[in-house]
């Protein structure tokens, strides 16, 4: 296949990840505020394809009530009443602290609030890790699926946040069946120029690399979009580079530019997208009112691919 070859419906890799979690045991989930439509059908929806075992935290009488409104089955959850979303988030996490539940979703609270309980030093989900997100793409015109991290949660990474970051990915992505992915370090250019920090950086991470400070990874940067992603463009401008035309993990320089790159993947490249937050004591799943259906499936089918793996 081509790197613009379309992809049929059936090799929809989305689908296969699903097929993939449901092998496992349900995966029990503690959900934060899952007071709207999307929240609370989105985890209904995973339960009921063997995917996770919703453990609902909010307002009992609420959630109760949104699920006769939209005639969804609560037998196969478990609802712990919360009287406020920061309440939901504290309750939800100490869940996963207590190993009752395997991993933690999002629901209809802001994700400050639910991050904020995540990151408490005494009772959240730290470790010696810092907490990162990882998308995880389908490309319609692309013939292969790739993440992207780090778009979500840190804002400007410094190198030794960068290396976090990629000890995620790299992890995330062994979990997913990639046994050496190939990560590509994006930046505008692909040399080293003092005047873009993400190249310094960058060089630093590939010295790293070559030392084994990455194992089960092969890496190399600074690369620009084009690079990394078409071996074409590659050798036309005669960069010889191991991951070109395959990356499996893009390495974004911050949160900004990795933000806008999913978007326009999302809109312009109509891409399928799912993602979890690493670096804590459980994935997180972030959801947005504005993701499909598959997204939301698929991103709970990561988390349960990538707990069991832990």
């Amino acid at each position: 296949m081509s790197e613009s070859a379309s992809k049929a419906a059936d090799l929809h890799i989305f689908n296969q990840f699903i097929a993939r979690s449901q092998k496992f045991a349900p995966l029990p989930v503690a959900v934060a505020w899952p007071l709207s439509d999307v929240a609370l059908g989105g985890a209904i929806e995973a339960a009921e394809k063997g995917i996770i075992k919703p453990i609902l935290v909010g307002a009992k009488d609420k959630i109760e009530a949104l699920a006769a409104k939209l005639g969804l089955d609560l037998s196969k959850s478990t609802i712990v009443d919360a009287p406020s979303e920061v309440a939901a988030a504290q309750q939800a996490v100490a869940l996963c602290r207590s190993d009752e539940a395997k991993a933690l979703m999002k629901g209809s609270l802001h994700t400050d609030d639910l991050m904020r309980a995540v990151v408490n030093k005494e009772t959240g989900l730290r470790t010696a890790s810092r907490i990162s997100h990882a998308f995880i793409f389908d490309v319609p015109t692309y013939d292969r699926t790739f993440l992207v991290t780090d778009a979500a949660v840190n804002i400007v990474p410094d190198l030794k946040t960068k290396i976090h970051i990629l000890n995620n990915a790299i992890g995330l992505a062994h979990a997913l069946g990639i046994a050496e992915p190939k990560v590509a370090l994006l930046s505008a250019v692909e040399v080293l120029n003092p005047k873009i920090p993400s190249t310094v950086d960058y060089v630093e991470i590939v010295k790293m690399a070559k030392n084994g400070e990455f194992p089960g990874s092969i890496i190399d940067g600074p690369l620009s979009f084009d690079l990394a992603i078409s071996a074409n463009s590659a050798a036309i401008k005669k960069v010889n580079s191991p991951v070109s035309g395959q990356p499996d993990i893009l390495l974004t320089p911050d949160l900004e530019s990795g933000n806008i790159l999913i978007k326009a993947l999302v809109y312009l490249a109509k891409a399928q997208v799912a993602g979890i937050v690493l670096g804590a004591k459980v994935p997180i799943i972030l959801t947005s009112r504005a993701d499909s259906a598959e997204s939301r499936l698929t991103s709970c089918a990561v988390a349960s691919i990538y707990a069991n793996a832990k």
